[in-house]
């Protein structure tokens, strides 16, 4: 019987470090090691008895001499090698005194966040890179085509206001007029380096040149793999643990989970809570937005239940 079945898996502790450009540390793997070659966020092994949070603070100051001053969880993922399982717990680190350099004699870099998809990282790093290129809010601009003048005064608060991804989920009866007024909004956000993602058929919005598909559930449950090439965002609506499983398995980049709390715009749907949303986050493979009730205010509290950030339409983008 093969022991990884009931083997623990290792549990490691992994930092994003970033420093005042906002450009990310990595590390190369010496050959001898597991999965080496390749390059790494740092971190290492959680020992008995320490929570993860000490061991982040240990090991980054063995590895790299830097102290940790803050760090705030980022993303937990779980991965299977075959010869080995662990589980991975990633925290950013936005806070640190000290030179970083390789206390171990391994190269390290400082890339940009876009950059990390050009370096060879072992599998299991591959939700932790997604992680780090995403923002953590994630606004939806709502309405109707027939009110233009309201879609693009709602896209200029989210231009002002400095976002770099949003969700464009706009109803038209007229799929001309639709395709005429989404090129234009698209074209629109580019000069404020805002990314609009189209919550439309797939193939509509590789042709537009958005940034990427949002899928409804109904859209990803029909799916039997990713729908768009890994230069563009794939996400998606999701509201229970079969969903998640089905985003996954298609390479979904991230979800947006909901309902969390009770929200007018769905007074139908049962608000999950904070509790089953945090469950539900913790066996998640991906990066995860809350969305239903939640506000920017909300940022804090996702966040520590291990969410990648917020999402939402009110007080992201009224005009």
């Amino acid at each position: 019987m093969d022991s990884q079945i009931h083997s623990p898996a290792l549990h490691v502790a992994v930092g994003v470090i970033r420093n005042t450009r906002s450009e990310i540390l990595i590390a190369l793997r010496h050959e001898h090691l597991h999965q080496g070659g390749l390059w790494e966020f740092p971190g290492g092994k959680v020992e008995p008895g320490e929570t993860v949070e000490q061991a982040l603070k240990r090991e980054l100051f063995e590895e790299l001499s830097i102290d940790v001053e803050h760090s705030t969880p980022l993303i937990k993922i779980r991965h299977d090698y075959g010869d080995k399982r662990v589980l991975l717990n990633v925290w950013r680190v936005d806070a640190y005194s000290g030179s970083p350099h390789g206390g171990e004699n391994q190269p390290i870099r400082w890339v940009t966040a876009d950059e990390l998809q050009q370096y060879d990282f072992p599998a299991a790093n591959r939700p932790i890179i997604t992680a780090a290129r995403l923002p953590e809010f994630y606004p939806i601009v709502d309405g109707d085509l027939a009110d233009e003048i309201a879609l693009f005064a709602k896209l200029e608060t989210l231009c002002q206001g400095a976002f770099t991804l949003a969700q464009w989920r706009v109803r038209a009866k007229n799929e001309a007029a639709y395709l005429t007024v989404t090129r234009r909004a698209i074209d629109y956000c580019k000069p404020y380096g805002l990314k609009l993602i189209l919550n439309s058929e797939p193939m509509m919005a590789f042709q537009m040149g958005a940034a990427g598909v949002h899928l409804t559930s109904r859209r990803l449950m029909a799916l039997q793999q990713r729908p768009l090439t890994q230069e563009c965002w794939v996400a998606a609506s999701c509201h229970k643990l079969e969903e998640i499983r089905q985003a996954e398995r298609i390479g979904v980049d991230f979800i947006l989970l909901s309902p969390v709390l009770a929200t007018p715009s769905h007074p139908e749907a049962l608000p999950m809570g904070w509790d089953q949303f945090g469950a539900l986050v913790d066996q998640a493979n991906l990066p995860v937005f809350a969305l239903g009730g939640v506000s920017r205010g909300s940022l804090d509290q996702a966040k520590q239940m291990g969410a990648q950030g917020i999402a939402g339409i009110r007080g992201f983008s009224k005009a």
